[in-house]
C-alpha cells in the first residue's frame, strides 16, 4: 500500500505539473512543447489512475501470502435436496444461503502479479465470489432450478474486472477464478475452505463431512 500511495502521489504531481506547463506553452504559442507536455500529462494521469485502482482494490480484497483458510461452511438439511449453508468468514458476519442439490462449490476472484508488476512487491489478493449447489445426476441438473449466491458485492473500481475486460491496460496482472471442486452436501457436514495461489480447496472438518467425502469418492 505504501508503494502504491507513493506511485499515485508522484504520478499525480507530474500530471499536474505537466498540465500547467502545457497551458503556459499554449498561451505562448509553443505548440510543440505543449504537445510534449500533454503527452507527459496523459501518461502520468494513466499511471496515477492505475495506482489508484490497485490501492482501492486492496481495500476490497484480502491478501494471500500462502495457502490459508478463508472460510468454514456448515450444512443443515431443510428438505429433500435442500440445504442451508452457513458461510463463516473470519472478521465478517456469517452468511446463510439456501442451496439445492447434493453437491456444492465455492469460487473466488484471484489477482496474481506477474512481471512487470512484480517490481512493486505486492502480495496476491483474493475475494470470495460465489457459492453454488448442483445435482450430481445430469438429467436433474438440466431440469432442476440452479442455486447460486454472491459472497461479495460488486465494486465500481475493481482491478480484477478491468484486467479481465481490458488486459492490455493491465500488463502483469493475472486475474482468474479459483474454484473448489464440487463436494457433497450432507446434513451436519462442516468443511474448511483454504485458498492457494491457484485454487480453492474444500477439506472435511468433522466426521460427518469426512464420511460423506469418503462415500462420495468410492
Amino acid at each position: 500500500m505504501t508503494i502504491l500511495a507513493i506511485v499515485f502521489a508522484l504520478a499525480t504531481l507530474i500530471a499536474l505539473l505537466s498540465l500547467g506547463r502545457m497551458i503556459r506553452c499554449f498561451r505562448r504559442h509553443r505548440y510543440l512543447r505543449a504537445g510534449g507536455s500533454c503527452l507527459s500529462c496523459l501518461v502520468s494521469a494513466f499511471i496515477a489512475g492505475v495506482a489508484f485502482i490497485f490501492a482501492f482494490s486492496y481495500y476490497g480484497y484480502n491478501r494471500l501470502v500462502a495457502e490459508q483458510q478463508v472460510a468454514e461452511i456448515v450444512f443443515r438439511q431443510t428438505a429433500t435436496d435442500e440445504f442451508e449453508a452457513r458461510v463463516m468468514v473470519p472478521e465478517t458476519r456469517d452468511l446463510v444461503f439456501g442451496l439445492r442439490g447434493d453437491e456444492w462449490q465455492i469460487d473466488a476472484r484471484l489477482v496474481i502479479w506477474e512481471p512487470p508488476m512484480t517490481i512493486l512487491g505486492l502480495d496476491p489478493i483474493y475475494r470470495l465470489e460465489r457459492i453454488s449447489g448442483r445435482f450430481s445426476d445430469i438429467d436433474r441438473e438440466r431440469s432442476e432450478d440452479r442455486t447460486v449466491h454472491a459472497l461479495s458485492l460488486p465494486r465500481a473500481l475493481d482491478v480484477w474486472t478491468i484486467a479481465r475486460q481490458y488486459p492490455i491496460l493491465m500488463p502483469g496482472v493475472d486475474a482468474h477464478f479459483g474454484s473448489a471442486t464440487f463436494v457433497p452436501m450432507v446434513d451436519g457436514a462442516r468443511f474448511a475452505v483454504s485458498l492457494s495461489r491457484d485454487a480453492l480447496i474444500a477439506r472435511p472438518a468433522n466426521d460427518i463431512a469426512e464420511a460423506a467425502v469418503g462415500n462420495w469418492t468410492r
